[in-house]
């Protein structure tokens, strides 16, 4: 019996489908509900793991269940992979109880990345709010590695209070980067906060724009980004100098459950990183 041979693609889609076992190294907390899984790349279709900022992964516990989770790591450092995971439901908590040497799955990467070459000689700026942070890591680390490619590096944070805050020490060391902006607000303040107090969209006002020469790259609540970019819509920036990261309930990670499906687009293919004029028109409607 001749068997039929199976086309390049149909085995792509196969491991595509089939988690990779991973090792965690070390976990730590970022904040109470906040937590960072470093984990040890695993092979991907027997190939060393590599990725662009922006893109995730699916990550799996076992017996419960996988999450979309962005990749928060330096892409230049390929002997560590991180994930910046958010406590919020069955596989997360579930992720949140593991230790050194425990074993996750994962799959990936998947996604499209954040649009670092066409930032190439221009100022780029940085609006996260929240948990939005962690997909924007992976840019901050490769901007300050290349940082004489770049022009003015801004970086706007906002979290709720000083104790959401993420990767403090970072924010402090990128803060002393040459030409390199760190502006952080919190919803609430407390005490010891000297910082702004307030929304993202107000720390535009400590700042200069060159506006035909930035490059925006938004990630936050869908809330803060549409008024994030309509404040950078209203300082000059074109639609097209705007990206911002979506997210919506990812199963499959590949365009095949349809879950993710925002309009004619699915989030987990054709994004997560869109530029705005790609989903502008749908970010007013509801219940998309």
């Amino acid at each position: 019996m001749i068997e039929s041979p199976v086309a390049d693609n149909e085995i792509e889609a196969v491991n595509a489908m089939t988690p990779a076992l991973a090792a965690i190294r070390r976990v730590t907390w970022e904040t109470d509900d906040t937590f960072t899984l470093l984990i040890d790349p695993p092979l991907m279709n027997g190939r060393p793991f590599s990725f662009r900022p922006g893109q995730f992964n699916m990550v799996y516990a076992f017996g419960l269940g996988e999450s979309a989770i962005s990749i928060s790591s330096d892409p230049a450092k390929s002997n560590s992979l991180a994930h910046t995971i958010h406590r919020v439901g069955t596989v997360t908590s579930a992720l949140s109880r593991l230790r050194r040497g425990d074993t996750i799955g994962l799959r990936g990467p998947f996604g499209t990345a954040w649009p670092l070459e066409e930032a190439v000689g221009k100022d780029v700026c940085i609006a996260a709010g929240g948990i939005g942070l962690a997909p924007l890591r992976p840019v901050i680390y490769t901007l300050i590695s290349r940082r004489k490619e770049f022009g003015r590096i801004v970086i706007l944070y906002g979290a709720r209070s000083p104790l959401d805050l993420l990767y403090r020490v970072e924010l402090e060391e990128w803060s002393k980067v040459p030409n390199t902006e760190v502006i952080i607000t919190v919803d609430r303040g407390d005490s010891s906060w000297k910082g702004h107090i307030g929304v993202v969209t107000a720390l535009f006002s400590y700042i200069k724009m060159d506006s035909p020469s930035t490059i925006a790259m938004v990630c936050g609540p869908e809330i803060m980004m549409k008024y994030t970019y309509e404040e950078l819509e209203r300082r000059g920036l074109s639609q097209e100098q705007i990206y911002i990261s979506m997210e919506r309930n990812m199963k499959c990670g590949v365009g095949l459950c349809g879950h993710c499906q925002f309009g004619p687009r699915f989030i987990c293919k054709d994004g997560p990183v869109f530029r705005l004029p790609q989903v502008r028109h749908l970010l007013d409607k509801k219940e998309i």
